[in-house]
């Protein structure tokens, strides 16, 4: 049965819970920090979780939240650094003297003032880098999904390479346990350790079930492992894969793997677009 978008929090009612969320994590943090740590305030359910934004691999919990950020950076509570970590301006705002409502309404009418010529085209060429952002995602996942699972497993191999793995091997055996491939992982060109990973194609989301299965299979063969999918990870397989005592299990999902194709150009060409302007200062210099 298809879950309703209704039930995800909307983006103003997450804009106090993000404060709270930065504030529990020391002042700042990146987007996953604060993401696992809203949806933990809000104590948001798990099936909520794995509703996806349109045909993206973005959650539409992730797509508001990033709403909500945007709205309190252009209130003046937030900051953020070119590395993507979100900072909050100072450490003594107080969410109990905030109100969701007057942040929403300040923001909006402050866009709607904005009538110089400059600001409109600086809106307009952000709407059209969103539309474009949110195009690539769409169709680069719409490809992931349609590779088949050999495919998939050599391209996370070609991943991992571009990442400084060596010795990188697709195994893709029957009856392996989920084991899809090895690698070595190097530290600075000094440490390595082995790593299995194990590669899903879906849209659907992981589950803890599943973390403690590929756990298994990699049971005295290595003390690390990488699972990788298009889809999601539930807030259980998270918690799972970090739990104490265990093995860790590193987690990239299809927004951190979209993400890194682009980062890596593999798959994925940003096209500069050639800006051409006339310098009549020097035709006067003639």
């Amino acid at each position: 049965m298809k879950r309703s978008v209704s039930s995800v929090p909307t983006f103003d009612s997450m804009l106090l819970p993000t404060i709270q969320a930065l504030q529990d994590l020391g002042g700042s943090g990146t987007t996953e920090e604060i993401y696992e740590k809203v949806v933990q305030i809000l104590n948001v359910p798990d099936q909520v979780l794995e509703i996806l934004h349109g045909s993206t691999s973005q959650s539409e919990v992730e797509y508001r939240l990033a709403w909500s950020r945007t709205y309190l950076k252009k209130y003046g509570l937030l900051q953020n650094s070119a590395r993507g970590i979100w900072s909050l301006v100072s450490t003594s705002i107080n969410p109990n003297d905030l109100d969701p409502r007057e942040i929403v309404k300040a923001v909006r009418d402050a866009d709607k003032n904005k009538t110089s010529s400059s600001d409109t085209a600086d809106e307009a060429v952000g709407a059209i880098e969103t539309l474009e952002e949110l195009a690539w995602h769409q169709q680069l996942h719409k490809t992931l999904l349609s590779l088949d699972s050999s495919a998939f497993e050599r391209l996370a191999q070609r991943l991992l390479r571009e990442s400084g793995f060596i010795q990188v091997q697709v195994t893709g055996k029957s009856g392996d346990g989920g084991i899809d491939g090895v690698g070595i992982a190097r530290i600075n060109g000094f440490l390595s350790f082995h790593v299995l990973f194990q590669c899903k194609r879906y849209k659907g989301s992981v589950t803890a079930g599943q973390i403690r299965d590929f756990r298994g299979a990699m049971q005295g063969r290595t003390d690390k492992g990488l699972l990788i999918t298009t889809g999601t990870f539930t807030r259980d397989a998270i918690k799972e894969a970090t739990r104490d005592g265990a093995p860790p299990i590193d987690l990239i999902d299809g927004e951190q793997l979209v993400q890194r194709l682009k980062e890596l150009g593999l798959g994925v060409k940003i096209v500069m677009i050639e800006s051409v302007e006339v310098d009549t200062d020097w035709f006067t210099k003639i």
